[in-house]
């Protein structure tokens, strides 16, 4: 088949993945538009697929209405070459330092998402994928029967708690208007909560495992969270979570508007990850200090992946051991 994807935050951690196994697979002769205004990220991240004829890239802002209609115009004008028209929306206010800030998450991952899901069904794309969150589950997720499900009823911190679920919130909308674009019959698709992605490419000490290899490596010890004297999670290898995207978008009999958890279930408390990582530095005996808290964050966060594995041929195929290796290499490569 030949297809057209057109991705939204395509220099981000998802967005720049998703282009590398779409560029290096042979099963389907793929075109990609991408954008991105580096909120969060880099043209480095894709520095690497710059030169490849199936790639166009965009510095473009999902919230700019008139780079928007640019896009519009160039899928319209090349869309009756392609088989399929696929839209994947990874553009979000995604660090955690950015998830108490209510307007910027609104406007990107609310407004943002849903003009982008409009922007699809006008042009007559076939399918949208919605990158959604495990941040939903909020003060529910995990359980002990495998692993909190897709079903399960949220229990959410709300603002008497704190403003962080303010991102949560808007990712669930998101997820009832891609719920509700499906049932309508406008358009295939899907929205995938993701649990604590990671990725040797990070460009910033932003979340917790590029944020530990860069402490050690730069000063030798690392600052936590008294939040980690306790908290244990599990942890995505990007490769994993880009791979269940493809996986959904090429099965349409899961594209029922539903919702799919995509995660391991390799569970490790934050402490060990620090003693872990240290190990493959070479540290011994790690200084580890503890400073600031954060408001309503689960102590444990563990999805149950049955609904994606039964729907797809998708499983993980990075296991933690392994992809911290990766991270610690390409972090600490040429000292």
């Amino acid at each position: 088949m030949k297809i057209l994807y057109v991705i939204s935050g395509v220099t981000g951690m998802t967005g720049n993945e998703l282009v590398r196994q779409l560029i290096n697979q042979d099963e389907d002769q793929v075109e990609i538009i991408g954008f991105d205004n580096f909120y969060a990220s880099s043209i480095d991240t894709v520095k690497d697929c710059l030169d490849s004829d199936a790639f166009t890239f965009f510095e473009y802002d999902l919230n700019d209405k008139e780079q928007m209609a640019e896009i519009e115009y160039l899928v319209n004008k090349s869309k009756d070459e392609f088989d399929e028209v696929i839209y994947i929306n990874c553009a979000a206010v995604v660090h955690t330092e950015h998830f108490y800030n209510v307007y910027e998450t609104y406007e990107t991952n609310v407004v943002g998402m849903n003009d982008f899901l409009e922007q699809a069904i006008r042009v007559g794309a076939e399918k949208y994928i919605n990158c959604s969150t495990s941040e939903v589950y909020s003060m529910n997720s995990w359980n002990e029967d495998g692993g909190v499900k897709e079903s399960d009823y949220i229990t959410m911190a709300d603002a008497e708690h704190s403003q962080r679920t303010s991102y949560a919130t808007g990712k669930l909308l998101t997820e009832f208007f891609m719920k509700d674009a499906v049932d309508t019959g406008k358009i295939k698709g899907c929205s995938i909560r993701f649990a604590n992605v990671y990725s040797r490419d990070e460009k910033y000490p932003k979340h917790i495992i590029p944020h530990i290899i860069d402490s050690f490596k730069n000063t030798g010890e690392v600052t936590l969270l008294e939040n980690s004297k306790v908290n244990c999670r599990t942890f995505l290898n990007n490769y994993d979570s880009c791979s269940a995207v493809l996986a959904l978008a090429k099965t349409d009999s899961a594209l029922d508007g539903s919702i799919y958890n995509v995660a391991t279930d390799e569970e490790i408390s934050i402490i060990d990850l620090t003693k872990l990582i240290a190990d493959k530095m070479g540290i011994e005996d790690p200084t580890i200090k503890f400073e600031g808290y954060r408001e309503s964050d689960p102590e444990r966060r563990l999805l149950s992946t049955e609904k994606i594995r039964t729907r797809t041929d998708w499983e993980p195929i990075i296991d933690l051991d392994k992809g911290l290796d990766e991270c610690v290499e390409n972090y600490t490569k040429g000292e």
